[in-house]
């Protein structure tokens, strides 16, 4: 059992709250069961399994490196308020799209909660990719990782200069959409295209101009009360959807 914050092995689990040392360790942590046995389930690589005294083990965490920790040294760990008990470390995947039909886009969005909901919500609706711009919030800060409720591990979500990717997936076939009220058409008045990439943008300045310049199209949604704009992660939630083909 780990008693001790000093300890050089609670002390590396520590780091990884900053982007730059998952960044360097390559790893990066989750909190609670759920995420844990999504990540068991999708075939990620878990390097160790940290759980507080008294805590529940479920039966395939057996396979992997267990660490029994005191309540203060969870607490020194954890990043939420209300933990569970137990955490793990977990490898980053080098994740290569190659085929892509389906893709959401994001632009320097900041509020992490808005990034997990739009992975959480990219994964329901089908789509084949996601990808982080610069400027985005991490893939790999704890309050994303939540939001993603386990979609994290589920399907392609990378980080990539967006101007690269659009022309990349243009070359590929996919059409490109930007939202932006600028020489935008309403999204239901347009044919769905057989592949599609969306793009949306920073939660005050929306998609950047030279980026929505690369797009194919400029999409709109309207706006039927008094209400001036819509939160990002529910303009993403409507094009998607939009743009699902039914079997």
């Amino acid at each position: 059992m780990l008693t001790s914050v000093k300890n050089e092995k609670v002390k590396s689990w520590r780091k990884l709250k900053k982007k730059k040392e998952r960044d360097m360790e390559g790893k990066f942590l989750i909190e609670g069961y759920h995420l844990i046995e999504e990540a068991i389930k999708s075939d990620w690589k878990i390097e160790e399994i940290i759980y507080q005294t008294g805590s529940d083990i479920e039966t395939d965490w057996k396979q992997c490196t267990l660490h029994e920790v005191t309540d203060n040294v969870m607490m020194a760990i954890t990043e939420t308020k209300n933990p569970q008990g137990v955490l793990a470390v977990v490898h980053k995947k080098e994740i290569n799209s190659a085929k892509i039909s389906r893709a959401l886009l994001i632009d320097r969005v900041q509020d992490p909660g808005n990034v997990g909901t739009m992975i959480r919500t990219a994964d329901a609706a089908g789509f084949d990719a996601v990808i982080l711009g610069d400027g985005t919030v991490d893939l790999y800060n704890d309050k994303v990782i939540r939001a993603t409720q386990g979609s994290l591990f589920h399907m392609d979500i990378y980080q990539a200069n967006l101007k690269d990717s659009i022309d990349q997936l243009q070359q590929q076939g996919v059409t490109v959409w930007s939202t932006g009220l600028s020489n935008a058409a309403y999204y239901h008045d347009l044919a769905i295209p057989d592949k599609v990439a969306i793009i949306v943008g920073n939660e005050g300045d929306g998609v950047s101009p030279e980026i929505m310049e690369q797009a194919d199209q400029n999409v709109k949604i309207p706006i039927y009360g008094k209400a001036e704009s819509l939160n990002v992660s529910i303009a993403a939630a409507v094009l998607m959807y939009a743009t699902v083909k039914k079997a």
